[in-house]
C-alpha cells in the first residue's frame, strides 16, 4: 500500500469514516475537510497518525501533512469518496433532516467561541485560497522577468515578452476570480460574482462621470470586488425566493445583476475607495512611524495567526497595496516568521538526539527554507512549545531589519528564498540579509534557552 494510501485510510478511521466527509479541499500543506458530524472526529489519534504534523479544529477540520504529500493525499481520499476537490456531499446523508443538521452546525460553531472578525478572515482566506498556486507560479515568473529587466535584458525580446505577459495574466483578471470565488464561498452563482470583478475593473468606468468625478477604474480595490460579490449573493438569494420558477433562468440574474451594478456604482466603489485608501496608507504611516518596534512586532506576532489560519486573511491587503503603491512592505517583516521558524529548527537538529525529531525536521527544512513554514511549525516548534516562543522572538529580530531597510514586494504568493525575485527596488540583497538574521537570531534564542532534550520525549 501506498503512503497516500495508508494515510487516507488512516485519516478516514479517526473521523467517522469516508461516510462524514460532507466536503474535500487542500492548501498547499493541509487537508480541509467539512465534516457531516464533528463529534466523530478523535482528534487525538489524528495527530498520531504516521505523516499528520498537526490537527486544526476549526469551522474546517484541517489536518497538516506538508507541501506535495496534501495533494496526492487529497486525491486519494476523493478517489474513495467519489467527491471532487471542492464538491459538496449530498446534503440528507446520516437520514438528518435539514433543520437537525442546521441546529448541529450552530452548535458546533458556538462550541468553537467564533468571533465575527475570526469568521470574516477565514472567509476571506476560502476566497483567496484556491488562487494561491497561480499567484505563486505568475508571481516567480513575474519577479524572475523583471528581475532580468533589472540586469539590462533587453525587455522588447520575444521571449522576455512572453515571459512578461505569462507573469502579469493573473493579476489582468484578479478581480474576475475573486469574485467567482466569493460567490462561491457564500453560496451564490460564481458567474455573478465574476461579473462583479469584471464591471468594477471595467477600462470603460473611466468614462462614466458620478458625483461630478469621473469613476476610477479598480476604485476600492479587492475590497471592493469582495463586498460587491457577496451582494450579487445576497440580492441573488432573495430575488430568487420570490420568482416564479418558470421565469427564473431569466430574471433572477437580470435583476441582480441591474441592482448590483448600480449600487455599487454609486456606493460600493466610493466607500471601498475610502476603505481601502485608509489601510493601505495606514500600514504605510505604521511602518513609516514605528519602524524597528512595528516591524518587530509584526513578525513576532505573525506565526500565532499562520497557527490558526487566519493569515490567508491578509491577502487581500497585500494585494491592495500593490495595487495602490506599487508594492507590499508587509510582506517581507511578515515572511521573518518562517525564517525564525528554520532558525529554531535548526538549533533542535543540532541539540536533540531524538530520530524521530531530527527526521521531521529534515523532512521540512528545505520547504521552510522555501517559505513554507506550517510542516515545521506543527511538527517540530509548536509541539515543543518553548521553541515557538524563540522562532517568534527570531522571527522579530529579522521584521525590525527589514522594517528599517524598508524592504518591500512586488508579488505575492510566496516568502522565504523564493520571495528574492519579487523584491522590490532592487533590495534582494537586504532581504537576504533579513533571512539570515531572523536564522541566526531564532537559532541562537532556541540554541541557548529554547530547548531541552526532555522536551522531545513526547514526539
Amino acid at each position: 500500500m501506498k503512503k497516500e494510501e495508508r494515510m487516507a485510510q488512516d485519516i478516514f478511521a479517526n473521523i467517522g469514516g469516508k461516510e462524514n466527509i460532507q466536503r474535500l479541499s487542500h492548501c498547499m500543506t493541509r487537508l480541509r475537510l467539512a465534516l457531516k458530524d464533528d463529534s466523530k472526529v478523535n482528534v487525538d489519534a489524528l495527530k498520531k497518525v504516521d505523516g499528520v504534523m498537526g490537527v486544526i479544529e476549526d469551522d474546517t477540520l484541517q489536518i497538516v501533512v506538508g507541501p506535495g504529500t496534501v495533494n496526492k493525499v487529497a486525491a486519494e481520499m476523493s478517489k474513495v469518496t467519489g467527491l471532487a476537490i471542492g464538491e459538496e456531499a449530498d446534503p440528507d446523508d446520516n437520514d438528518l433532516t435539514f433543520s437537525e443538521k442546521a441546529a448541529r452546525n450552530q452548535a458546533n460553531l458556538k462550541a468553537k467561541n467564533k468571533t465575527p472578525l475570526k469568521m470574516l478572515l477565514r472567509r476571506i482566506g476560502n476566497i483567496f485560497i484556491p488562487l494561491i498556486p497561480g499567484l505563486v507560479a505568475s508571481g516567480l515568473i513575474n519577479g524572475a522577468a523583471n528581475f532580468a529587466k533589472n540586469a539590462g535584458v533587453d525587455p522588447t525580446q520575444t521571449w522576455m515578452q512572453i515571459l512578461l505577459l505569462l507573469g502579469s495574466g493573473i493579476f489582468m483578471y484578479l478581480a474576475i476570480l475573486v469574485g467567482w470565488n466569493t460567490a462561491r464561498e457564500f453560496g451564490g452563482s460564481p458567474v455573478l460574482g465574476a461579473i462583479a470583478g469584471a464591471f468594477l475593473f471595467n477600462p470603460a468606468l473611466a468614462d462614466i462621470t458620478i458625483y461630478g468625478e469621473a469613476l476610477v477604474v479598480g476604485r476600492g480595490g479587492l475590497f471592493g470586488v469582495i463586498f460587491a460579490a457577496w451582494l450579487m449573493t445576497w440580492v441573488e438569494k432573495r430575488v430568487r425566493s420570490v420568482m416564479p420558477g418558470s421565469i427564473d433562468i431569466i430574471f433572477t440574474p437580470l435583476i441582480t445583476v441591474l441592482a448590483v451594478g448600480f449600487f455599487s456604482l454609486y456606493a460600493v466603489v466610493p466607500v471601498a475607495g475610502v476603505l481601502s485608501d485608509g489601510i493601505t496608507s495606514g500600514i504605510n504611516v505604521v511602518l513609516d512611524v514605528g519602524g524597528v518596534a512595528a516591524g518587530a512586532v509584526l513578525a513576532g506576532f505573525f506565526l500565532p495567526l499562520v497557527m490558526v489560519g487566519l493569515h490567508h486573511g491578509l491577502t487581500p491587503i497585500h494585494l491592495e497595496l500593490i495595487n495602490t503603491v506599487g508594492y507590499t512592505a508587509l510582506l517581507p517583516i511578515l515572511a521573518m516568521a518562517g525564517a525564525g521558524q528554520v532558525g529554531a529548527a535548526i538549533a533542535i537538529f543540532v541539540k536533540t538526539k531524538n530520530k524521530r525529531l531530527r527526521t521531521i525536521i529534515k523532512g521540512a527544512l528545505p520547504v521552510g527554507f522555501l517559505g513554507i513554514g506550517e510542516p515545521l511549525l506543527y511538527g517540530v516548534t509548536l509541539p515543543l512549545g518553548r521553541p515557538f516562543l524563540t522562532a517568534c522572538m527570531g522571527a522579530a529580530v529579522g521584521g525590525a531589519f527589514q522594517a528599517v531597510m524598508k524592504v518591500a514586494a512586488s508579488g505575492i504568493g510566496v516568502s522565504g528564498i523564493s520571495l528574492i525575485p519579487l523584491i522590490a527596488d532592487n533590495k534582494f540583497l537586504f532581504y537576504f540579509l533579513g533571512l539570515v538574521i531572523a536564522y541566526t537570531f531564532g537559532f541562537l534564542f532556541t540554541y541557548l534557552f529554547g530547548f531541552k532534550e526532555e522536551m522531545a520525549d513526547g514526539i
